[in-house]
């Protein structure tokens, strides 16, 4: 296998089979669009925002259970942490 990116980047490829709405579709190769480029960015961009939301989901008991915790107890560094308006913050 080739170390060059063109190679690379079309091993790692598979074509598929959509269905897009015909006028945007025109639309898009009349200006010179790269339908294919778009629409893996925006698969990507889908994917990363369905993995983040079922991370979130998955993790949402130990969210609340900390949340918990630190309503409790407060937060363990307080005492040491900095926000706008207090004397350790620097801007």
């Amino acid at each position: 296998m080739s170390i060059d990116g063109a190679s690379m980047s079309a091993a790692t490829k598979r074509k598929t089979s959509v269905t897009i709405d015909a006028a945007a579709l025109d639309a898009a190769h009349d200006l010179g669009i790269n339908v294919s480029a778009v629409a893996d960015a925006a698969l990507q961009n889908a994917v990363a925002q369905a993995r983040r939301s079922k991370w979130l989901d998955e993790n949402a008991d130990a969210f609340a259970r900390q949340a918990e915790w630190h309503e409790r107890n407060g937060h363990p560094l307080a005492e040491i942490l900095a926000s706008p308006g207090t004397a350790s913050w620097s801007a």
